[in-house]
Parts: structure tokens; C-alpha cells; sequence
């Protein structure tokens, strides 16, 4: 429908063009017979012909520009971008801004919109140029200064886009502590792959100070003095994270046990839990909790213990874990069944999402910091509910 549209409002668009040039430059000649330029004509002839190329081609080039026409122009190298087509939107924005004879601001949304062009293309480095020259230009400073976010976000240059987040922070007197956190995260990750567990942790205390209330610095905390051998302070910055976000929490009840049980303590383990799940009630928290009953007081006493969490708290990964339980210790008859319904639900589970954005609706089986779909940060958290953690 788009592209019908687009085949009727270019010629208009042209013709009005040349309209108003004639016009002005022939004011005095009102006797002069009323012509179609030829070139008009022809591009008509394209597109009747279902010739849409060459047509287009012939009308961009008609539509001279002027003050009159720089509106059209810059409509229809939008739509040639959100079309897909970004070379043609590429040369009607160049065309436009060689032009001498637009003022400041036809020239900055020009520039503007040239660079999401470049933008669409993948040209990230000339659409930095151009964006870069926009941010003192009072209409497109917020949004060139977002654009350049964006590309130091696709390039994974993280020391640029914290500067330039403290550069948006500072022109328009909005707070990005909780972006800045995580593209300082972003550092400390790099670095911890480097081995530079230092540097990694100066980097977190960097995020802290931007925003203490994320819950990806505790767990980057907890998991590089767990890598250092120093579990009370992994066990700390773990704890840390339920007054954070506890809808992380399961992400951590693994790592924690290892340092508890690295330090001997596997009971302060599960008195810690015992409290946490009166708080919350994560299925991943409550079946850690019937794996310690169970190396503790058997498998019936870790049966009766999920028993009792599902009828609060249905959850397919809990019936699960009962079906696996009770297998242990039925009868050939009973087994037979119960192996049937353990089928169902390792199927169930085997195509489950762990994750989803909770802006965008986005699932996948790997926790992002950044959601891949909608680009926002810290979005994406473990499932809740019936089928979740």
C-alpha cells in the first residue's frame, strides 16, 4: 500500500514544485501557454509502465530545491529509509544539503536525517561525524546525543558511550546513572575475561556509585571474589542482590551454595534460605531447599516439603521434581504412569523460555543485560509463575 501511495504523491509533489518555480520566475509572462516539461511527462510514462525506478529517478531529479520544496525532499528520503531503500535516501539528503540556499535549520534536519541514513546503512562512523556536529544545535541536541549513544552501544566502545551519557546527563538535565552502570559492567566483564580481576572490580565499584540499586553488580561482585577464593565476600555481595531486585535470586542460589559449602557452612545455606522464601517464592529457591531436606531427611520428607509449595505455588518445574521423587520409591505399576507424566513434563520444560524482556514481551533461554529486541537495559528477567522460577 506504501508504495502505491508513494507513486501518486511524488508527481503531485513534483508538479507542485515546478508550479511554484514557474511561477515566481515567470510572474509577469500570465499570457504564456500553459507546458508540462517533457521530463514530467516521461516519468509519468515510467510509472504507468510499472517502471517505478526509472520513474522515481526522473521525478527527484525535477523536484528542484528550493524553499519551497526542501519539506518534500526531506519526506521522501524518510520514506526511502523507512522503506529500506537507503542509497536513494542517502542522495536526496546529500542533494539537499550541498544546496546554498538553505537556512540553519533546513540544514541541520538534513544532517539529521542524512546520518540515520548512515545509521541504517551500518556507516556508524560517518553517522558519528554528522551526529557529532548536531549536538550543539539546539532542536537535535537530545536526539543526536542518543544516536551517538546507540552507536557506541552497536560498537561495544563502552568509554565513549559513559562520556557521552555524562555529556546527555549534563545538556539536558536527565539522570542515566542506571545506563552508565551497566556499560560500566559492560567493562568489568571485558576485563574479567582479561583476567584483570582488579581492574574488573574498580569498574563495579564505578557502576555502584552510579547506581547501587542494580542487581548485575552484585552479581558480577559475588561472582569474581568467588573466582578470587574469597567466599565471605562473594557470600555478601550475593546476599546483597534480594534487597536489589529479588526477581533475580535464583540466578545466585547455585554460586551460593558452592561458597557456603566451600566454607563448611551448608546449614547457614539453608537457614538463609529458609528466610529468603518467606519473602519470595522462587521455584528455583524452593527446590534447593527440597534437594538439602532430601540429603537430609530423605526423599519422602523432600516429596511432602514440594507437596505442600505447589499447592500455594503451582509450577511445572516443581511437579517435575515431585514426579522424579516419587519414581524413586513407587511400585512397577505406579512407576509406568508417573514416567509417562515425567515425559510431559520434560517436554514442557525443554521448550520453555527462561528469560523475557518485561517491556517488549522478548523470551530466549539466555539471561541479556541488554534485551536484544527493544535495546533496553536490565529488561530482561527470569520467568515467574506457573511455569517459571
Amino acid at each position: 500500500m506504501g508504495i502505491e501511495i508513494l507513486f501518486l504523491l511524488l508527481p503531485v509533489a513534483v508538479f507542485s514544485g515546478w508550479w511554484i518555480g514557474r511561477k515566481s520566475t515567470a510572474k509577469s509572462k500570465s499570457t504564456s501557454a500553459f507546458q508540462i516539461p517533457s521530463d514530467y511527462l516521461k516519468g509519468l510514462n515510467f510509472l504507468l509502465n510499472e517502471q517505478p525506478d526509472k520513474a522515481i529517478e526522473i521525478f527527484i531529479q525535477l523536484l528542484e530545491v528550493n524553499t519551497d520544496t526542501v519539506e518534500t525532499h526531506l519526506a521522501l528520503g524518510s520514506l526511502f529509509r523507512r522503506r529500506g531503500e537507503v542509497d536513494r535516501a542517502i542522495r536526496i539528503h546529500q542533494n539537499l544539503i550541498a544546496r546554498p540556499t538553505l537556512n540553519q535549520e533546513q540544514r541541520a534536519q538534513a544532517l539529521y536525517d542524512l546520518g540515520q541514513d548512515y545509521m541504517r546503512a551500518g556507516l556508524f562512523d560517518r553517522a558519528e561525524t554528522l551526529f557529532t556536529e548536531l549536538i550543539d544545535s539546539v532542536p537535535h541536541t537530545e536526539s543526536a546525543l542518543r544516536q551517538l549513544i546507540d552507536i557506541y552501544q552497536q560498537e561495544k566502545d563502552w568509554a565513549k558511550a559513559i562520556e557521552t551519557a555524562r555529556r546527555f546527563e549534563f545538556k539536558t538535565n536527565t539522570k542515566l546513572g542506571d545506563l552508565i552502570a551497566h556499560y560500566y559492567c559492560e567493562q568489568a566483564e571485558n576485563f574479567l575475561k582479561q583476567g584483570e580481576t582488579t581492574k574488573a572490580l574498580k569498574m563495579l565499584k564505578k557502576a555502584e556509585s552510579e547506581d547501587s540499586s542494580c542487581p548485575r553488580i552484585s552479581m558480577l561482585e559475588g561472582d569474581i571474589n568467588k573466582q578470587l577464593g574469597d567466599f565471605k565476600a562473594a557470600i555478601k555481595a550475593y546476599r546483597r542482590l534480594e534487597s536489589q531486585d529479588p526477581d533475580y535470586l535464583p540466578e545466585i542460589i547455585k554460586p551460593l551454595q558452592e561458597c557456603y559449602d566451600a566454607l563448611g557452612q551448608s546449614e547457614q545455606m539453608y537457614q538463609y534460605l529458609l528466610k529468603v522464601i518467606e519473602r519470595n517464592d522462587s521455584i528455583t529457591i524452593m527446590l534447593k531447599m527440597a534437594e538439602i531436606i532430601k540429603q537430609q531427611n530423605g526423599e519422602l520428607a523432600s516429596a511432602d516439603f514440594i507437596t505442600d509449595h505447589l499447592r500455594i505455588k503451582p509450577s511445572v518445574r516443581g511437579m517435575d521434581k515431585l514426579i522424579e521423587l516419587n519414581l524413586e520409591q513407587s511400585t512397577e505399576s505406579v512407576k509406568d504412569k508417573l514416567l509417562v507424566l515425567k515425559e510431559v513434563t520434560t517436554q514442557l520444560l525443554k521448550n520453555k523460555s527462561k528469560y523475557s524482556c518485561h517491556v517488549c514481551g522478548f523470551s530466549g533461554f539466555t539471561l541479556h543485560w541488554q534485551c536484544p529486541s527493544c535495546k533496553k537495559w536490565g529488561t530482561i528477567k527470569p520467568i515467574q509463575g506457573v511455569e517459571g522460577d
